[in-house]
């Protein structure tokens, strides 16, 4: 069980997609194709089948827009991978990205087939995709934006057609309709803030048709007072819609996690936990060349290319990556959308680079050719221009230029291939439950605190035992260690996380009230003084402070700091931070240990410091377990008349 004693409800605070794939794939091996198959397995493997059903409608994708048989196959290529999706896409990557980027691609391919060929089949296409987006991943309102902005664009700029308007109303009434249907949106498709521009656009579409049937069937004179007419009308409509709307609380705020799009800074002053997040801070530059690699330098030529010969599918493409290159820069967990459209733009580049340089080296080769069989008939002294002249071509600037650019792009083309490799071996291959370093004398250390932490809990605790940790290691206690605990990584009520957070930061005996009143039996934090293991709950305690405010005002962070605004673990740390739950429980029995030779007992490694507050007792909580490299240390909750 988890988020005791609150519970949560399953169907209304997930999205099935990927429950509902992994089912049916289980399904169809074992009982159709009758292979012997563990329900584990097809749940490891679904990351590299969708990640090479992504690479083929990649393919699909990239030749629709340009037309291009060799663009297409280099971006399947390309999108196989690319570190910014391969993240997602390697085994064991049992998440909803990897299988929501697959759905984004194809739903966006079958909107652009609907638009170019006006087909009511591939719009009704287009929706069942959109429907397996939405069922997948909360990125779906990314689709349900871009979609009617294109729809937008191509109204304003004149390129309005019955196309548009059979591909935008088909897949916008089935689509909504269909992601209805799905528990975890229900009615946010009709009343959310997220999805009114759908609704706008929709609206806009069928007025535009209206006043191109009007226009062709009322004079000149007549067309032009209509027009106001209708005008003021729409907009008065438009105008109290919203108003009354909003003012009946009909249509639902913008969601936090849309507001900090739109404003970096807003989840950071209001809504704590989004920000605390990693996934949902701003992309360091960095992160660029890491994931995307020469694909940084080709996007802006692909692009080039977009504008020089623009039509709808390009219009499209413009949008997608300009829209997700902003977004990317928000919250770094949108490079998973920004990926694709940089494979396909740079695809697109590579394709008409490689197709010019070799045109111009054909076009050498050619005239080369035309001169030998002109000089054959020549005498022996014209021969001997013949030779100069061939000289001349070898030397020619304009051949030497093709050439090297040919090399060039060959070499940033393997170059991307090697680095892929590489990323993924290094950064994206390892289980995040077990962590590896290498050592001084470059061999590889294991550090498998969290599974001795989680199977010292699923062997020595009661079945019924309620742990209390912060919300990041809901999950793995949840899946590994069988237990019950109060918080996971679902994160759907920020009270009783902030509650957690609270009985983190607050004294001994404040804390032990919070946690008796919650029946916790057991306490799990995770430190990495020892080891220097950063990402540890020191320093994430700022978040648990700004998070445990939001419900109990009391909390201020600048009670956390020094006098001059440092956070310090040491002897010149804030006196409330250094006597706090976490603190202790991190530190306890620390200044025991000597972690470098040339240091003293108690130094903290990820804090480059000594310990501050020491030789202290625990009243409440007994230690109970701490793993091999004390990265997981658990405590066990004391009843009060066993307390000190």
């Amino acid at each position: 069980m988890s988020w005791y004693p609150l519970g949560r409800v399953v169907g209304g605070t997930v999205f099935p997609g990927i429950m509902l794939t992994a089912g049916t794939l289980y399904f169809f091996l074992k009982k159709i194709v009758r292979i012997t198959v563990h329900i584990k397995h097809v749940c490891v493997f679904m990351g590299p089948f969708f990640a090479s059903n992504a690479s083929l409608i990649t393919y699909l994708f990239t030749k629709e827009v340009s037309k291009d048989y060799g663009a297409g196959l280099i971006s399947a290529v390309m999108i196989a991978i690319v570190p910014g999706y391969i993240s997602r896409s390697v085994a064991g990557s049992f998440d909803n990205e990897c299988i929501a980027i697959f759905a984004l691609i194809l739903t966006y391919y079958l909107w652009l087939k609907a638009v170019n060929t006006g087909s009511m089949f591939y719009a009704a296409s287009c929706a069942l995709a959109y429907l397996y987006m939405v069922s997948s991943w909360g990125g779906y309102v990314f689709i349900m934006n871009l979609i009617p902005l294109h729809a937008f664009v191509l109204i304003i700029v004149g390129r309005y057609s019955k196309r548009l308007y059979v591909a935008y109303t088909t897949m916008y009434i089935l689509g909504t309709l269909l992601s209805m249907q799905v528990p975890f949106v229900g009615f946010q498709a009709v009343q959310s803030s997220e999805h009114l521009a759908g609704m706008g656009i929709f609206g806009l579409i069928q007025l535009v048709a209206a006043v191109k049937y009007v226009h062709s069937i009322l004079g000149e004179k007549y067309f032009k007072l209509f027009l106001k007419i209708l005008g003021f009308i729409a907009v008065s409509i438009l105008v109290l819609f919203v108003v009354i709307g909003f003012a009946t609380g009909y249509i639902a705020p913008w969601t936090g996690r849309f507001l900090s799009l739109l404003d970096p800074t807003y989840a950071k002053k209001y809504i704590p936990i989004i920000a605390s997040v990693s996934e949902h801070q701003p992309t360091a530059w960095s992160s660029y060349f890491f994931d995307l690699q020469s694909l940084v330098f080709l996007y802006p030529v692909g692009l080039y290319y977009c504008f020089k010969n623009p039509s709808d599918s390009k219009i499209f493409l413009i949008l997608y990556a300009v829209t997700s290159t902003y977004f990317t820069g928000v919250m770094v967990r949108l490079m998973l959308v920004l990926a694709p459209i940089c494979v396909i733009l740079g695809s697109m580049a590579l394709s008409n680079l490689f197709k010019l340089f070799a045109y111009k080296i054909r076009e050498f080769d050619e005239e080369s050719k035309n001169k030998k069989k002109s000089q054959n008939k020549n005498t022996k002294k014209q021969n001997k221009k013949k030779k100069k002249t061939e000289q001349n071509k070898i030397f020619n600037l304009g051949y030497i230029s093709a050439t090297l650019m040919i090399a060039v792009l060959t070499a940033m083309f393997i170059s991307y291939i090697f680095h892929s490799i590489w990323v993924t071996s290094e950064a994206y291959s390892s289980p995040s439950i077990v962590l590896a370093a290498k050592g001084y004398d470059g061999n590889r250390i294991i550090f498998d605190d969290f599974r001795e932490a989680y199977y010292w809990l699923r062997q020595n605790t009661a079945p019924d035992a309620k742990i209390m940790s912060w919300w990041d290691y809901g999950y793995q206690i949840t899946a590994m260690a069988n237990r019950t605990v109060l918080v996971d990584n679902n994160t759907w009520n920020n009270t009783h996380i902030g509650t957690v957070g609270k009985a983190m930061v607050k004294t001994e005996n404040i804390s032990a009230q919070v946690m008796e009143q919650h029946d916790v039996d057991y306490v799990l934090v995770l430190f990495g003084g020892l080891i220097g293991y950063s990402s540890d709950d020191i320093n994430k305690y700022l978040w648990l402070v700004r998070i445990g405010g939001t419900v109990d005002p009391s909390i201020k962070e600048e009670d956390y700091l020094n006098s001059r605004k440092e956070f310090r673990v040491d002897s010149q740390g804030a006196p409330t931070f250094l006597n706090s739950m976490m603190y202790k429980l991190c530190f306890y029995r620390f200044w025991e240990v000597k972690t470098e030779g040339n240091k003293p007992s108690g130094y903290d490694r990820v804090r480059n410091t000594v310990m501050g507050n020491q030789n202290y007792e625990l009243e409440a909580v007994e230690e109970a377990f701490t793993s091999e490299h004390w990265i997981v240390r658990i405590y066990k909750v004391l009843k009060k008349e066993n307390r000190k």
